[in-house]
């Protein structure tokens, strides 16, 4: 019998049926993992197009085990696409936004986890930050609180210096005031990680911002829990690496 190739998980991704899909998911996992099983990969663009479009369909089933098999078999055909799977992030990213709204833990952190590998393996964060943005106001609380939560391992992975943080931060400015506590939460996580890694510019540039007194204080006492805590990712810098920061503070923050 002649080992399964595209042609054939064209058709099968297709399928509506919940356990066909499960089936069909782990073949295509095993396919995807081994170079030599899966030369015709992309000799077909409008081929590989649509299994992409069928398994973001995936994604989006309200049965939560195939919408972690198909984040998963996504995950794996960014493995093997690298960054070629550039030209799909603006297909998969809402659905992912979607799905970090999720009601179950699982899923929204493996769609927290595809997003992150997309920044790793696809394309540069800030890329994907973009296009990310519009997390913030979904309509779900959770997607807008998993985009907070989103930033901060953002910047756990990479730092501040991959991202333009001044078109990020006026987002968490918004979700401060967010209706739900546990989006309001995670902006100020968010924020007070920003300030781990940028500093006391961070503080200079929210006061400018007409943040309610209250809400601000509450802010900059995390601010000041962080610093005398040791735990700033600029916490000591040299005169020149001073002017290093300001110079890359004023480009990629306060500019907008």
């Amino acid at each position: 019998m002649e080992p399964a190739g595209m042609d054939y998980f064209c058709e099968q991704v297709q399928q509506k049926d919940v356990g066909r899909r499960m089936q069909v998911g782990q073949e295509l996992l095993e396919y995807l993992s081994d170079p030599a099983r899966s030369p015709d990969l992309e000799q077909d663009q409008q081929r590989l197009d649509k299994v992409i479009d069928e398994l973001t369909a995936w994604v989006n089933s309200s049965n939560f085990k195939v919408a972690l098999l198909g984040l998963d078999v996504l995950g794996a055909f960014v493995d093997r696409l690298s960054g070629r799977f550039k030209a799909y992030i603006g297909t998969v990213l809402m659905p992912l936004i979607d799905r970090m709204g999720d009601a179950k833990d699982q899923v929204r952190e493996q769609a927290q986890n595809l997003i992150l590998k997309l920044m790793d393996e696809a394309a540069p964060p800030m890329y994907i930050w973009e296009r990310l943005a519009v997390g913030f106001k979904h309509k779900n609380y959770r997607s807008r609180e998993g985009v907070c939560l989103c930033l901060v391992a953002t910047l756990n992975i990479y730092g501040a210096q991959p991202l333009i943080l001044s078109k990020l931060v006026p987002h968490l400015c918004i979700a401060f005031g967010d209706s739900n506590s546990q989006v309001r939460d995670a902006a100020i996580l968010a924020i007070v990680e920003v300030y781990r890694h940028v500093g006391e510019k961070v503080r200079i540039d929210l006061a400018k911002r007409g943040i309610p007194p209250g809400r601000l204080q509450t802010i900059f006492t995390k601010f000041d829990e962080v610093r005398n805590s040791g735990n700033m990712i600029l916490s000591s810098v040299s005169d020149a690496d001073s002017k290093t920061s300001d110079r890359f503070f004023n480009v990629n923050y306060v500019n907008e």
